[in-house]
Formats: C-alpha cells, sequence, structure tokens
C-alpha cells in the first residue's frame, strides 16, 4: 500500500482494525468490530436503548417506537411486492417517515432511494426509470413532480404520508401490525441506498451505498468528533443528500442518540429555535450558514450552550465568521470534513484538539480511509505538492447503477477518483483546492478557484462567492468572481481590487466582478453551479 496512514489516529480514534478484501479484490482497511448491517446497527440501539429519544420531527420517537413502526412498514411493502433486490423512492423533506423507509428496506433486502424535494419532474421520472423503483413514498405537496401515471412501467403504488391524492395508498394504511415479516438475509456488500450524484457535468449517476460502506461512514463520524447515546444531532440538510442522511442522521442513531429533523429548508431563525429548545449538541452545515448565524443579532438571547460540535464540510471557515462565533458560542467546536457522495460522506475530518492550527485543512483521513495525490500521470506527487485526490476504503461505494462506462473511468484500483485536487502534507493533513475541471488556465498559470474564493470570503463585506475562467483569447482564461454582500454591507468593487492585490499573486486576482443581490445559484444537493454562471458570462 501506499500512500500516508496515520496508526495513532486510526487505533486512537477508530479502535482496532484489519485488513479485509471486498467487492471483487478491493484491499482496504475495516473496523474490527461494527454490526452486519443497518438492520444489526438499529437492533442493537433498540436493545440497549429502548426508551430514549431516537427522532424529534412531529412529536418524538423513541428506539422503541422506531423500530415497531420499520416492522410494520416492512410488512406492508413486503406485501405490495417489495423484496430483496426492489427500489423504493421516498420523495419528501425531512420527515421521520424517511428513516423508517431506509430502515425498513434494509430489513427486505430492498434498496431505498432518497429523493430531493427540489428536483424536476423529468428527473424524477429519470431517476426512478432508471433504478426501476417499484414503490414510491411521497409527500403531498410534492406531488406536482411525480412523473405522469404509466410514465415509468416498473412504478406499481405510490403511497402519501400525509394525504390521499388519486391514486395514492395512505401511509398509515401499509404500516401493518401483527406478525412481522421475517428478515432477509443480506450480505455488507448488498446495496440498500440509493443516492444520485449531482449531474452537473451531465446526467446523474446512481451511487450504490452498501451496508458496509453506511455502517463504517456511521461509525466514523461519532469516533471522530466523539459522540455517544446522549447527544442530539441538528438534520438540517436534506436527508435526500448523503450528509444528511448519512453524516449526520444516521450516525447518530448508529450510537443511540437522536436526530433532530428541520423539516423545511433552511431558515435562520427556526433553526436557532429548534437548536435552543432541543438542546442540539452536534451538526455538519455548509459555511455561509454558519456565518448568517454568526451574524444574527437573536443569537444573544438563544441557550445554544450545549451545542459543541459544528461540523461544516470542504471549504475552510472564514476566519470573521469563527471569531464570531467563537465570541457567541465558546463551546463550540468548528470542525471541517471533506467527502461526497461516492464515499459515502466522510473521507477527512478534523481531530478535535487541532482545527485552530489548521483552518486551511479539511482534516486527516479517516481511520479506513486511504487517499493517495497523483499527477496527471497516476504517479503520486511529494508532501504538500497538489494533485488529483484519490480515495479508498470501505466507505468508498463499488461504483455507479446502469454506468459501466462511468465505472471504469472513475473507479482505478481500488481507488475512486475523486476529481478534486488537493494536497497532503507530510503530518497527514489534507487540503482541497478545486475540481480539476473547474481550475483556470490563465497564460499557463493555474489558478485554483477555491483558493481565491477562500480569500474573498475572509473580507467583512463578502457573504459568499464563486470564481469562475472567463474565456479570453489571449490568456485562454481570465479570472472573474461572483461575490455576493452580507446583510446590511453594500460591495465596492475597488475594495475588493485593493484587497485582492494585497493577498494573492496578480494572475490570481479576479480581473472583472459580479455584484449579486441574490444567493449564488445552486443544484438539488446545494452546490454552486458555476457552469450555469460561466454561460451567463458568454451569452
Amino acid at each position: 500500500m501506499t500512500g500516508k496512514i496515520d496508526p495513532n489516529w486510526i487505533q486512537g480514534v477508530g479502535g482496532s482494525t484489519r485488513w479485509e478484501t471486498h467487492y471483487d479484490g478491493r484491499t482496504m482497511l475495516c473496523y474490527t468490530e461494527r454490526p452486519a448491517s443497518l438492520t444489526e446497527m438499529l437492533a442493537d440501539c433498540v436493545r440497549r436503548f429502548p426508551d430514549r429519544p431516537a427522532i424529534v420531527e412531529d412529536g418524538t420517537l423513541t428506539y422503541r417506537d422506531l423500530d415497531r413502526i420499520v416492522t410494520g412498514l416492512a410488512t406492508g411493502l413486503s406485501r405490495l411486492g417489495v423484496g430483496k433486490g426492489s427500489a423504493v423512492a421516498v420523495l419528501m423533506t425531512n420527515r421521520w417517515q424517511v428513516l423508517a423507509t431506509v430502515f425498513a428496506c434494509a430489513r427486505l433486502g430492498a434498496v431505498s432511494l432518497p429523493l430531493s424535494a427540489r428536483l424536476a419532474q423529468t428527473e424524477v421520472e429519470f431517476m426512478l426509470s432508471d433504478s426501476a423503483t417499484s414503490v414510491i413514498l411521497f409527500e403531498s405537496r410534492l406531488a406536482n413532480i411525480l412523473p405522469d401515471w404509466g410514465a415509468v412501467p416498473s412504478l406499481k403504488h405510490r403511497v402519501c404520508v400525509d394525504g390521499t391524492p388519486d391514486g395514492a395508498l395512505p401511509f398509515d394504511d401499509i404500516v401493518v401490525e401483527g406478525d412481522p415479516v421475517p428478515s432477509v438475509q443480506v450480505e455488507e456488500e448488498d446495496t440498500t441506498i440509493l443516492l444520485y450524484t449531482s449531474g452537473t457535468t451531465g446526467k446523474p449517476k446512481g451511487a450504490t451505498l452498501t451496508h458496509l460502506g453506511i455502517v463504517h461512514s456511521a461509525l466514523t463520524f461519532p469516533r471522530c468528533f466523539g459522540l455517544d447515546e446522549n447527544d442530539r444531532a441538528m438534520v438540517a440538510v436534506p436527508l435526500s443528500h448523503v450528509t444528511g442522511l448519512v453524516g449526520v442522521a444516521l450516525s447518530i442513531l448508529a450510537v443511540g442518540g437522536c436526530a433532530v429533523l428541520m423539516r423545511e429548508s433552511f431558515q435562520r431563525h427556526a433553526f436557532l429555535e429548534l437548536a435552543s429548545r432541543e438542546r442540539i449538541t452536534f451538526s455538519i452545515l455548509v459555511p455561509t450558514i454558519y456565518s448568517l448565524i454568526a451574524m444574527m443579532p437573536e443569537l444573544d438571547d438563544c441557550d445554544l450552550s450545549s451545542w459543541r460540535i459544528g461540523g461544516f464540510g470542504g471549504a475552510p471557515m472564514p476566519v470573521a465568521t469563527i471569531e464570531r462565533i467563537a465570541e457567541k458560542l465558546p463551546n463550540l467546536l468548528l470542525l471541517n470534513a471533506y467527502g461526497a457522495t461516492e464515499t459515502t460522506s466522510p473521507t477527512t475530518a478534523m481531530p478535535l484538539s487541532e482545527w485552530r492550527g489548521h483552518m486551511d485543512s479539511v482534516g486527516k483521513v479517516v481511520p479506513c480511509g486511504h487517499v493517495r495525490v497523483v499527477d496527471e500521470d497516476g504517479q503520486e506527487v511529494p508532501p504538500g505538492e497538489p494533485g488529483e485526490l484519490m480515495i479508498s476504503g470501505p466507505m468508498v461505494v463499488p461504483g455507479y447503477l446502469n454506468r459501466p462506462d462511468a465505472n471504469a473511468a472513475e473507479f482505478v484500483d481500488g481507488y475512486w477518483r475523486s476529481g478534486d485536487i488537493g494536497s497532503m502534507n507530510a503530518d497527514g493533513f489534507v487540503r482541497v483546492f478545486d475540481r480539476r475541471k473547474e481550475m483556470i488556465n490563465r497564460g499557463g498559470f493555474k489558478v485554483f478557484s477555491a483558493e481565491v474564493e477562500n480569500k474573498l470570503n475572509l473580507h467583512d463585506s463578502v457573504l459568499e462567492c464563486a470564481v469562475v475562467g472567463v474565456p479570453d483569447p489571449v490568456l485562454g482564461e481570465r479570472v472573474h468572481a461572483y461575490v455576493v454582500a452580507r446583510d446590511g454591507y453594500a460591495i465596492d468593487e475597488e475594495v475588493l481590487r485593493a484587497y485582492c492585490t494585497a493577498q494573492m499573486s496578480d494572475y490570481k486576482r479576479p480581473e472583472t466582478y459580479t455584484i449579486m443581490a441574490d444567493p449564488l445559484p445552486r443544484n438539488n444537493n446545494g452546490k454552486v453551479q458555476k457552469r450555469q454562471l460561466r454561460e451567463a458570462l458568454v451569452n
């Protein structure tokens, strides 16, 4: 094996590990002691913590309650023809029924498919057809984005969780009390959740999340961040996204803690009220949300003293935000992490004691994970040098559904090609600079847009920004910045130019700006749509 593995990080945080072979020949480190499936993971918590709260949403479900509902739902789904290998879609906001369906499908050996509430009808139709979904559970207000009857031949049943639209079965009618259906024998390598990638460069691809990968990821976050049954996690990102589903919800349920679901799209005031009332201790949010929270005057009136772990993903946190939050919430540790749908959420996590000294890093590779940094020829680069991040481990999915072309191109020698450009220093700290496809070539100089964005985000007037390359007949590309102002600030372009002159090399500085009043455009998974921004510049 090549690359850097830190044995102290593995043994000190992850517990005992051993080498195993999975997915037709991939050799990887795995946790020695682990549940064999999602079903076994839930059963362990039901046995140990039957009367502790498992989910808070519209009321509270204990682990005993959740197990009873999952048992009845599995029976009802089986009577609708769902069995091993069947696909069951879930189209709704953050409701407890999403998690109940995930566990019910796992018990049947079926595959659950959480769908974003922000999808268009054509996108829903594609995903249901591609996955051969036979049953969909949905929220009544999203009925308008369901495919027309007959458009997806495999789709036989529609189940509504909060009403009875034409042709749909009520959710309560399929939760069957009585003799439970026997659990189906499943293997760790069986797919149990299907999540479609955002499709920024083409049609979405269905990443096949297995019991093996989900269990490892669900154990990794608690072990890295020190979570246990006393913790209460705020799920404020969609359960249709790998971060909300695996990184937060299943991770807290793996240790017997409580998942507090924020049903609607993120609203600052609702978040603070819910976080305070439910005494949350753990969250994973995007840096922009922390910036919005830090600026709220109401923060002084909320009791958030229990909130101790604030995870965030991918990009460094602006120092100004860190300082504001440190003043308002001194008990809160802000811990960067990095991952993807294909890595079942975590690839790196910031060690608890080292975040202040490594604010430009996304942390160290998680226990059992492995990262190689390679050049364009696939050769490893020296520590600290940039290259593409190649990721392996039990959390990496075996591949995409029905996409042999993408599997051959993106999964190489047991590693997933992330497409991200980053580096790893001699101490094992990883930095992420840019997507390979979004790196700007200005007259032969490589400009990492994320590096420029991180600098701009440090300016007091900037809430968020996106840097893209605009075509240029002489230099090939020039650097352009889209900038959104913080509440109460006006963006002065000349002030930003002077700031960038002091902060970065001349070839990295944005030469032109677009000052935006509205938030940056994002896809259904919350990623900034840079292709849309680039197209706006050339049209």
